[in-house]
């Protein structure tokens, strides 16, 4: 049903009521430790979408940046310029 490099790839796939479907919670782990792990600085107007696709190569694996630095909203992340972001360093 989804995509391998999607961030619900693997999770099961259920079912309430016999009719709706829905998957399984994802439940986020926990970031590793950032010492020395690469960063991002933020620049003005710059979305997570297109951090993504030049650190990672597909602008689809921005969630996978907001599990490194631990937030959920996305704008968190690019909203203060200036800001360092952990880039995570495992491949999907």
């Amino acid at each position: 049903m989804f995509d391998a490099k999607s961030r619900y790839a693997g999770l099961a796939q259920l079912t309430y009521g016999g009719t709706i479907r829905y998957v399984a919670r994802r439940i986020v782990p926990q970031p590793p430790s950032s010492a020395g792990a690469p960063t991002h600085t933020v620049v003005q107007g710059e979305r997570l979408d297109t951090i993504a696709a030049q650190a990672l190569g597909d602008p689809l694996q921005f969630w996978r940046i907001c599990d490194a630095n631990a937030v959920i909203r996305p704008t968190d992340l690019t909203a203060t310029p200036g800001d360092a972001i952990v880039m995570p360093t495992t491949a999907v």
